[in-house]
């Protein structure tokens, strides 16, 4: 999988690294076990600094995406049952989200519809 790094974002670089993984994952374009590239080689690959990568990992890790090991490096963990912690963060996050539609005016059928289009992109 190749990540593309955009300088020019408001979003901070560890944070489109952590994004593309996660989608990746989502779409199966990596799967549970997979190595991820050491730290020093996706700074590397994508010409970013080592420590913006490893707060990626860090984060990815901590939000259970990712496991590391010293001698087994890095890999994509397991998918996981949603705990009581991610549904309030989702629900959180969802709710902003709406929030900001219905500001836009964006109707809740066009919702369901875009939800339902980016859905089935991580069901195949």
């Amino acid at each position: 999988m190749l990540l593309e790094i955009d300088t020019q974002s408001q979003t901070p670089i560890y944070q489109q690294i952590c994004n593309q993984l996660i989608i990746g994952i989502a779409k199966n374009q990596l799967h549970a076990g997979e190595q991820l590239p050491s730290v020093r080689q996706l700074a590397d690959e994508i010409g970013v600094n080592m420590m913006t990568v490893s707060k990626a990992y860090t984060s990815l890790k901590a939000d259970g995406y990712i496991l590391t090991d010293r001698r087994n490096g890095t890999i994509v963990a397991d998918r996981q049952s949603p705990t009581s912690q991610f549904q309030e963060y989702f629900s959180e996050r969802l709710d902003l989200l709406l929030a900001e539609a219905a500001i836009h005016q964006v109707s809740e059928e066009m919702v369901q519809k875009k939800v339902k289009q980016i859905y089935q992109k991580f069901e195949q």
